[in-house]
């Protein structure tokens, strides 16, 4: 072929039309980066994404992404001797937040039912975890180890202020002010009267609270547990989990208005819901649906900016998912690394200011879980793990995200520039069939851009993910994803850096700044 034939025949590729395509044509483990040559490939669904050099938004908090632990949790995960703790955990937890503290919140459900035991005093009925000196030492060592500020939960459905200022006080004193972010009483008070906190031996189910009590109630309650707790330390609150209460955000803060941190809790879905005609139902395809992502951000930006205009930072420190500790099947398959991906991307386009995702030995939804065998620490990384790894990649602290001009649907662009200049870009498929090409057109020079693909053979598959070509494999004992030597390079042509996506994947392309 001539050198003008041959041009012409690749100004028809790059601007070629969508004319469609089966996804049974394209194969899973296909290198999503490379563009199909058109005689062997039928012509997939074409966008095109424009990045402009307008930067939006705050730049990116430092510890943005933390995890979320119950109080039992700490240990299974990070072991018993705090001069010895699982070095797999720890590699994964800074793998999260390189170079910079991160945020851990230690609560959920376990926050009401866990005490230090107090002399004289006998253990409420929906008290199961007892505060342990061991205890506090292990999780001291986990924030030095990892330069982590805890966020802790103490009790508040057993009525007790004196209960909960006994807790913070040897938090505070076994942990140390250094490593402490905030004390947040009580976990979602606002479904006290909904959700019974515990059951006697002989069945009778007691709440944490009578069925008439309401958001009055609630600030006196948060007012007397402030006043409990040790003087000076950071208080965190509402740890709402309705919406219903939390649109009474303003009036909280006015209550409150020394809150160092405003806690919310959201789950797209619910585990436990059996109506599969239900929005909340857990599935797949409602898992990848915009309005468990993008949406779920959009009705959290009025409280972000109600926080904000006060002068408080908004976390949403209990995120994932399904409720219920999730879902097999949907929490942890590849599509919550999608879900998660896309979710990260959405609440900070609403200038959330951290989000903690949360676990616990056995739930579905864990990153990661554990076996020790002696002295020695291997994990299990789940999908879900992969989604956090590339959007802390996409998004380092100190970047901001650019604005982006792309078409609306299934297929989502986000862009972010670090300060030193270097430009990434993540798009996400979340179609679990349909390929498709996507041009992006960037800001600056138009020079050869690396290309990292987040991959699994399904969005259905539990393992056999790889991000940028690389895998934890079935277990690991580092904790570290190795690096590609041989990064997969994307050249602009025509001013637009051309990719194709398989169904159900996402990649990002890096400039060298």
């Amino acid at each position: 072929m001539g050198g003008l034939a041959a041009l012409i025949a690749l100004i028809a590729l790059v601007l070629a039309p969508s004319t469609g395509a089966s996804s049974s044509r394209l194969g899973r483990h296909a290198d999503p980066a490379r563009a199909r040559p058109a005689q062997a490939y039928p012509i997939e669904p074409t966008i095109a994404a424009v990045v402009s050099a307008n930067q939006t938004g705050p730049a990116m908090p430092s510890g943005f992404v933390g995890l979320s632990l119950e109080y039992h949790a700490l240990v299974p995960y990070a072991g018993r001797d705090p001069n010895a703790l699982n070095p797999v955990f720890i590699a994964l937890m800074r793998a999260l937040s390189p170079g910079q503290p991160t945020v851990l919140r230690i609560g959920g459900d376990s926050t009401d039912q866990t005490w230090w035991p107090m002399p004289g005093v006998v253990a409420p009925g929906g008290i199961n975890f007892s505060l342990t000196k061991d205890w506090l030492r292990v999780a001291r060592a986990v924030a030095a180890k990892i330069d982590a500020r805890l966020l802790l939960g103490v009790n508040m459905a057993a009525d007790s202020p004196a209960l909960a200022g006994a807790e913070g006080r040897a938090l505070l004193q076994g942990i140390g002010s250094r490593y402490l972010d905030a004390l947040e009483i009580g976990n979602e008070p606002d479904v006290y009267t909904e959700f019974a906190w515990f059951a006697s031996p002989a069945g009778r189910v007691y709440y944490a609270r009578p069925a008439s009590y309401d958001l009055q109630d609630y600030f006196e309650d948060f007012a007397r547990w402030r006043a409990a707790l040790p003087t000076g330390v950071p208080v965190a609150g509402p740890a709402f989990a309705t919406e219903t209460w939390m649109s009474e955000l303003p009036s909280f803060l006015s209550a409150e208005p020394g809150t160092s941190v405003v806690t919310f809790h959201r789950y797209p879905l619910r585990g436990c819901e059996t109506n599969v005609q239900a929005g909340d139902y857990p599935s797949i395809s409602n898992l990848l649906s915009d309005t468990s992502s993008e949406g779920l951000a959009q009705s959290i930006a009025p409280y972000v900016v109600t926080a904000h205009a006060a002068g408080i930072p908004f976390r949403l420190d209990e995120l994932n998912s399904a409720s219920c500790s999730g879902k097999l099947g949907v929490s942890n398959t590849f599509a919550s690394a999608l879900w998660v991906l896309d979710t990260l991307f959405s609440l900070a386009s609403v200038d959330v200011d951290g989000v903690n995702i949360h676990t616990l030995p056995g739930a579905a939804y864990q990153p990661f879980s554990f076996t020790e065998q002696g002295s020695h620490w291997s994990a299990s990384v789940k999908p879900l793990y992969y989604g956090l790894l590339m959007f802390e990649q996409a998004f380092p602290a100190g970047a901001r995200q650019l604005s982006v001009d792309a078409p609306t649907g299934p297929v989502k662009v986000y862009a972010t520039q670090t300060s030193s200049g270097q430009i990434h870009v993540v798009i996400i498929n979340k179609d679990p069939i349909t390929p498709v090409v996507v041009r992006v057109q960037l800001p600056g020079p138009q020079t050869p851009a690396q290309s990292e693909a987040l991959s699994a053979p399904s969005v259905s598959s539990t393992s056999g993910v790889s991000l940028g070509g690389e895998s934890f494999g079935a277990s690991t004992t580092t904790g570290v994803l190795p690096t590609n030597p041989h990064p997969t390079t994307v050249s602009p042509t025509l001013g637009y850096y051309t990719v194709t996506l398989p169904g159900g994947s996402a990649l990002m392309l890096t400039t060298t700044g």
